[in-house]
């Protein structure tokens, strides 16, 4: 099913490529604290479901009749957990671990866009440059339609290029040369739709990507990747090519051969070798190893003044994480308690996005070739991800991803960060209580916007205020103030027979001003 690209994303999107500073930090208020945990031993507090969590991957290796399984939990950064279930090797009966190497397939999506965004940060490249800049025999591409829009590198890193959708087809590429792939894009590109207009998923743009990092780097991407993301990170045992992996951490891939009487056996599937089309799936890595590239992805959260002194910034990390494409509405979802939750999903610079019914934003991608099927999934207001490998065709992990982090955000009653109070924001409610209820000299206080008293009268504000104040009683409390950003807030003042939820928003001006202030009772 195809679906429209909102024109508002179109534009944002648009509007972020051009952003390329060259530098890590830039001017910034010195009194901004960024959002934190508050609750304690998160670790301790985990612990208890890491059996649950077992019994979960063990289900469902039997289910989807999956040879072996390796999977891991990374809390703030660090694996706290880890396992496997039976063989990365079925005929040698080699044990699936947190240390075999499994090929992971689309997961590796991500990290060719993360060298993407290196090199724009760089300022090597733009979002919004031309695709055929870096790839010339996109220059005779014949597009859709007259008025199409040239593909940009934007478009292949969003599947909004305009290319079809080509599951299977492109996971039998995986050891194509980069002279086939040159043959390829000569030999012209069908169309799906015209670029930008739409997302449909394409293995075919990752491979070009693949093919903008060499050209741009003067290196392989395969090596560029390596040098600049991987070992930086200490993901010393991942690897393109299989042959490169020692027999004994190599997972082999299987599929699941029915019989006919209910029972069936596992095949092996031939590994693939790697080539030019391996920027879209190529990489063969371990639970440990890849547990350090979802920590980086982890720690671009929050946005803060720390040292940024990571492989690529966390700025542009958490760019990746942001849906650019809309790929569509699940209105009947439900969540791991079966109840029916809608979740609206995007796509992001090789990883997706979803977002439920709760609010409950999560961020990964799944990985999918014949003889593996692979999920990472990490939810970046809780600090929390799950990583998980199976050697078997297309093993489909991302339920179980979801249902293991739910079971540990449920379990261990994990919050997510919870953002303080700006200093403007404390003020501006203390201020603001000196008024109440009479509004006595609020036109000459100086902390409301000049929009504020045309808007409404204060003869108005303060009848408002008044009757609120007579059918809550007497205050005996005010509550703290809950911050939805660093400019806009709400707090409840408690009353003997009811309260008074209070809001307001305050102006871009510096200092910032009261623009908004709305009054509502809730009952005690």
């Amino acid at each position: 099913m195809k679906y429209l690209l909102p024109a508002f994303l179109l534009a944002a999107s648009s509007a972020l490529a051009q952003q390329a500073p060259s530098g890590r930090t830039v001017a910034h208020v010195a009194t901004y604290q960024p959002p934190t945990f508050t609750d304690t031993d998160r670790l301790k507090k985990l612990e208890p479901a890491f059996p649950i969590v077992e019994k979960l991957f063990r289900d469902i290796a039997e289910k989807r009749h999956i040879p072996g399984m390796a999977y891991g939990i990374v809390l703030d950064g660090k694996l706290v957990y880890s396992g496997g279930v039976g063989y990365a090797n079925v005929d040698k009966k080699i044990a699936a671990t947190p240390k075999s190497l499994f090929r992971i397939a689309s997961m590796t999506k991500s990290l060719t866009s993360m060298a993407v965004l290196k090199l724009r940060d760089e300022g090597k490249l733009r979002l919004d440059d031309p695709a055929e800049t870096y790839i010339p025999e996109l220059k005779s591409h014949k597009y859709l339609t007259a008025d199409a829009p040239k593909i940009l590198v934007r478009n292949l890193l969003t599947h909004s290029a305009g290319f079809p959708e080509d599951n299977p087809w492109g996971d039998r590429q995986l050891a194509d040369s980069d002279d086939d792939l040159t043959k390829l894009i000569k030999g012209g590109i069908s169309n799906a739709n015209v670029p930008a207009f739409a997302y449909e998923y394409s293995n075919l743009a990752f491979a070009m990507l693949g093919r903008i990092i060499s050209t741009v780097s003067g290196k392989p991407y395969q090596q560029y990747i390596t040098e600049t993301i991987l070992k930086p990170l200490g993901m010393n045992d991942t690897q393109w090519e299989y042959a490169n992996v020692p027999a004994d951490k190599l997972a082999l891939g299987y599929r699941w051969q029915e019989d006919g009487s209910g029972t069936g056996k596992w095949l092996e599937e031939p590994l693939l070798h790697d080539g030019s089309h391996g920027a879209m799936g190529g990489l063969i890595t371990s639970i440990e190893d890849f547990s350090k590239y979802v920590a980086i992805h982890e720690a671009a959260w929050p946005p803060r003044n720390d040292v940024d002194n990571g492989p690529i910034k966390r700025s542009s990390i958490r760019e990746m994480q942001q849906p650019w494409t809309f790929s569509g509405l699940a209105a009947q979802a439900k969540n791991s308690a079966g109840q029916v939750c809608p979740v609206t999903s995007g796509y992001g610079y090789g990883l997706g996005w979803n977002k439920n019914c709760a609010g409950l934003v999560g961020v990964g991608h799944s990985g999918g070739l014949p003889g593996f099927g692979s999920q990472w999934r990490i939810l970046p207001e809780y600090g929390i991800g799950v990583i998980s490998y199976g050697n078997v065709t297309y093993a489909g992990l991302g339920g179980v991803n979801i249902a293991v982090l739910d079971t540990l955000v449920a379990l261990a009653k994990l919050q997510p960060r919870q953002l303080p109070v700006s200093p403007i924001l404390a003020q501006r409610k203390a201020e603001l209580l000196k008024l109440l209820p009479d509004w006595t000299n609020a036109e000459r206080s100086g902390i409301f916007a000049e929009n504020f008293f045309p808007d409404k009268s204060v003869a108005i504000r303060r009848k408002t205020v008044q009757d609120l104040y007579a059918k809550a009683g007497t205050i005996k409390r005010v509550g703290e103030l809950i911050p939805e950003n660093q400019l806009r807030g709400h707090f409840v003042m408690e009353g003997e027979k009811a309260s008074i939820d209070v809001f307001f928003t305050l102006t871009p001006e510096n200092p910032a001003l009261i623009q908004q202030l709305d009054f509502r009772e809730v009952n005690n």
